[in-house]
């Protein structure tokens, strides 16, 4: 992953590839058939450790549930920007199956979300709110990996509060669903 971050994937050469793993080129043919498919498989496992990383006990639940899984991720960008940056800035621009990985990964975390505020199932208005809560995470933790300006416990604040206002605006569009959500205080950092 070290190699595709940095330089841009048609710089990366096989035998760069095989030195930097001390393997045979021929033994990484014989895995993985090629470059690509050594690609897609690392950001693969990028999302797999994503996801192992931001998993919460399923006893905990609501906002503590949110903090936790969001520091996990936070967690993840500080131990792990090389394979974190690799995962959301693939180099192969929009290839299928780096997309499909993607999508995957962010559905894994909209059901993970839903059912920390108790939704058995991501219903649509739902699951369109939390998708649009994610893609303010990954712009978030863009920006705090690159500036770090904002502290840490504040930015994690600001995020659980929006998620709160994303599933507010969701519940609103779907009454039917039985969601209780926490009260914003909940969200908030103390100050």
């Amino acid at each position: 992953m070290r190699l595709f971050i940095q330089r841009s994937y048609d710089d990366v050469q096989v035998s760069d590839i095989a030195a930097e793993a001390g393997v045979s080129k021929g033994l990484l043919y014989h895995y993985f058939g090629g470059k690509r498919a050594l690609y897609v498989a690392t950001v693969g496992h990028s999302a797999g450790r994503l996801l192992e990383a931001i998993q919460v006990d399923g006893d905990v639940a609501g906002h503590e549930r949110l903090t936790l899984s969001l520091n996990a991720y936070f967690d993840f960008v500080a131990e792990r920007s090389d394979a974190y940056r690799g995962l959301m800035q693939g180099g192969l621009g929009a290839d299928p199956e780096i997309l499909a990985i993607l999508q995957r990964t962010r559905a894994a975390i909209v059901w993970q979300t839903c059912e920390a505020v108790g939704l058995c199932e991501p219903r649509p208005a739902f699951r369109v709110a939390v998708f649009s809560w994610i893609g303010a995470v990954e712009a978030a933790l863009s920006d705090w990996q690159e500036n770090k300006d904002v502290p840490r416990e504040q930015l994690v604040g600001m995020l659980s509060a929006s998620l709160f206002v994303h599933l507010s605006f969701a519940a609103a569009a779907d009454p039917d669903a039985q969601v209780v959500l926490e009260p914003l205080t909940g969200y908030l950092p103390p100050l």
